[in-house]
């Protein structure tokens, strides 16, 4: 420890020193919004709030999915809020690619409005749906039942 260490190291003991606030540092990161946009001007105007937030590296756009991906050192709900400050309709990305869902045409993932090979992304089916789904698989083989005396009977 040079003089230039000690000097430091007492300076810090006896209160005389700065205090150097260590600051966490932003990871870099992408964020998608699904932004409403119905023209070029819609786009320039979220473009333009995207841009201006503090960390953004590059804004990308595509209006046929109505995708924004922010890639920046921002914080997700702060790109969020921004893009909902223009006035448009805005989300966080919803939607996964089709091959990384177990069951893609499950109620609450298909989505007609996704765009193709996307589907809505939700959690794994539960357990109750899954009992669910079974009991009414009953109900259909029960109706087609030979010993049920009211089942119907496909001749």
């Amino acid at each position: 420890m040079g003089l230039g260490g000690t000097l430091e190291y007492l300076s810090e003991k006896l209160g005389g020193g700065h205090e150097h606030k260590k600051k966490k540092k932003k990871q870099l990161q992408t964020v998608e919004l699904k932004v409403r946009m119905d023209c070029e001007g819609c786009e320039l105007k979220v473009k333009k709030a995207m841009s201006s937030l503090k960390g953004v590296k590059s804004v990308e756009i595509n209006m046929k999915q109505q995708k924004v991906t922010v890639v920046g050192y921002v914080e997700p709900n702060k790109v969020l809020k921004k893009a909902q400050g223009t006035g448009k309709k805005a989300e966080i990305w919803p939607y996964v690619p089709y091959n990384l869902v177990s069951q893609p045409y499950v109620p609450g993932t298909y989505d007609k409005k996704a765009p193709p090979g996307y589907v809505r992304k939700v959690e794994d089916v539960t357990v109750s749906s899954q009992t669910s789904s079974s009991k009414q698989e009953d109900q259909f083989t029960e109706m087609f039942n030979d010993e049920n005396p009211n089942a119907c009977s496909v001749m």
